[in-house]
């Protein structure tokens, strides 16, 4: 039935990652750094224009009706959406929004309006809360007027893009304490964009009036539109899909690369240890970071010009500040507390024991700077990658982080959990092995506000069941009581069964409340997304016998389709 053309085509459908090795195994090799032969697409989805504020909705100022031009409404609506959330509380926020806010305003309305603290925006709020439950209604068919912007064609097959929506215009958030956030967000125009597809393909038609920036034909990168943003001037990408073909080679690459430094990390292990006692400064500083990206999962740090972002750092880029020294501290030795915000201003707080000749060359490194100086002041991450490299091929900081995130996960999985442990059980055991290596890369968050409420219910509900629990036992005693006088067991085996059933019930309850204590502050979706090998998982799933969706939701399992269609069960990373 296999040599079958339909069983091929019926097989290739429901496998799209092993369907397009085979179709690249078949098709012409590409050239080195080639991506694909055709790509053709509609374009981004532009949000609409502004519509302004209806008649019977106002704004107020000092108590009195205020009539805004259409450019300072606009505005005061992005606030107006924010009232419910703490970013409208606080300094930085209010200052850099009333500041770009301003901007937008006539001369009569600068003259006017000079004290946020007096501006109402309740009847917009109230206007917008209205208009995001009329948005949850919308029909089906409503939803599929955007398909045509979700579909493109890579080499004539259709392929889904992912955010094919260009960002509506509005207020900067950034991560923590971001010291941009408040400022305006400027609505993207088509002049704004590059178009990237095909030289033969139907370049996409800009919106009435307009055009694009400029229209590319670059098949070494793999993204379709592209624009910088105002607040920091990064670049944004509209690409495909996570579950198409260019991006699951792209996730297969890296884990693969990553499973490659096994088999030399012990190697490139010795040798960093022995650039300790190297003579050369810049030798023994790269060693130190390299040690502290082996062992703490420390992100490289990336140059940046200095003002342009909040004051985020990696390794290479700490300052004497960031860290201190102890040679004794809570009964151990050569302890090194760190202390230092991030990526996306996310604090790193850590005391951590490490090897003497390190301690040593933090101690030497440390001479003569000031709190503000560079730690590591002879090292760059482009300088860190570049010996990596030398070393491996392909290997990087962030190669490090990924096998080390992927290696804690498989060992975790192995040490916390047996066959034999109920459903739950398992479950609880995969949460605590992602959640050493989320607190390893220091992937926190902040507690959900509902956190509180949704434990409270819980723990109703947890009450309510030994309760229930409870009676259930207490029948079960009377039920054998009886038995004995009339010598039937039917009554009491049922008695069994519900109490059993209690029990799994309440042990399953109490079990999702110790995962979401331990999970309160700790986010398990950025490493499982993005630094645990999936094969790791899908395998441990074969082999506790659970299905793959108890661990990956739909939008994952489409992005590792790959891996669930290719992993045995004695897969090891």
């Amino acid at each position: 039935a296999k040599n079958c053309p339909l069983f091929v085509c019926n097989y290739l459908c429901l496998h799209p990652f092993i369907g397009f090795l085979f179709i690249r195994w078949e098709e012409e090799k590409y050239e080195d750094g080639v991506k694909w032969r055709f790509l053709e697409h509609s374009g981004p989805y532009f949000p609409p224009e502004y519509q302004p504020l209806p008649d019977n909705v106002h704004f107020y100022y000092d108590g009195k009706k205020v009539k805004l031009s259409l450019a300072a409404e606009e505005v005061a609506l992005f606030f107006a959406q924010m009232l419910d959330h703490e970013y409208t509380t606080k300094k930085v926020f209010r200052e850099n929004f009333f500041k770009d806010w301003r901007k937008e305003m006539t001369d009569a309305e600068r003259s006017l309006i000079q004290d946020l603290g007096k501006c109402d925006f309740g009847e917009i709020h109230a206007m917008h809360k209205a208009k995001v439950e009329a948005r949850k209604n919308m029909t089906k068919e409503e939803k599929q007027v955007l398909d045509e912007f979700g579909y493109c064609l890579l080499d004539h097959h259709r392929e889904r893009i992912g955010n094919f929506k260009i960002e509506p215009p509005g207020l900067f958030r950034g991560r923590g304490e971001h010291p941009k956030q408040g400022m305006l967000k400027k609505r993207i125009q088509p002049e704004d964009i590059i178009i990237n597809c095909s030289k033969e393909a139907c370049i996409p038609v800009p919106p009435a009036g307009h055009r694009w920036k400029e229209v590319r034909h670059d098949n070494t990168v793999t993204w379709l539109v592209s624009w910088t943003e105002n607040i920091q001037g990064s670049i944004k990408y509209i690409m495909l899909n996570a579950n198409s073909k260019l991006k699951g080679e792209k996730d297969w690459e890296k884990y693969e690369v990553a499973r490659k430094l096994k088999s030399c990390v012990d190697n490139i292990r010795s040798q960093y240890r022995s650039d300790l006692k190297s003579r050369q400064m810049s030798t023994r500083q790269r060693a130190v970071a390299l040690y502290f990206i082996d062992k703490l999962a420390l992100r490289a740090g990336n140059e940046k010009e200095e003002g342009e972002t909040a004051d985020t750092v990696g390794c290479c880029s700490l300052r004497v500040e960031h860290i201190t020294l102890h040679e004794q501290m809570d009964g151990k030795e050569y302890v090194v507390e760190f202390d230092f915000l991030g990526k996306d201003s996310i604090r790193y707080y850590n005391k951590v024991p490490v090897i003497k000749k390190v301690f040593k060359n933090l101690k030497l490194f440390l001479e003569n700077k000031q709190p503000g100086d560079e730690l590591f002041d002879r090292l760059y991450t482009s300088m860190l990658n570049k010996h990596l490299s030398s070393l491996m091929p392909g290997l990087t900081a962030k190669v490090f982080r990924t096998y080390n995130a992927s290696i804690t996960l498989q060992e975790q999985l192995k040490e916390l959990t047996n066959k034999s442990d109920s459903v739950a059980e398992k479950l609880l055991s995969y949460n605590r092995a992602n959640r050493a290596v989320a607190i390893l890369c220091n992937h926190q968050r902040a507690p959900p506000k509902t956190f509180d409420q949704s434990m409270a219910t819980l723990q109703s509900k947890i009450d309510a069941r030994k309760e229930q629990l409870a009676l259930a036992k207490s029948g079960l005693k009377q039920a054998k009581k009886e038995a004995k006088a009339k010598g039937s067991s039917e009554l009491v085996e049922r008695k069994k069964a519900a109490v059993k059933r209690c029990e799994e019930q309440l042990l399953k309850m109490e079990i999702q409340a110790t995962d979401r204590e331990e999970n309160k502050q700790i986010a398990l979706g950025t490493s499982k997304l993005n630094y645990l090998d999936p094969r790791i998982s899908v395998a441990w799933c074969k082999n506790m016998g659970l299905p793959v969706d108890k661990i990956y939701n739909k939008s994952q399992r489409d992005k590792f389709a790959w891996a669930i269609d290719m992993t045995e069960v004695d897969f090891e990373f």
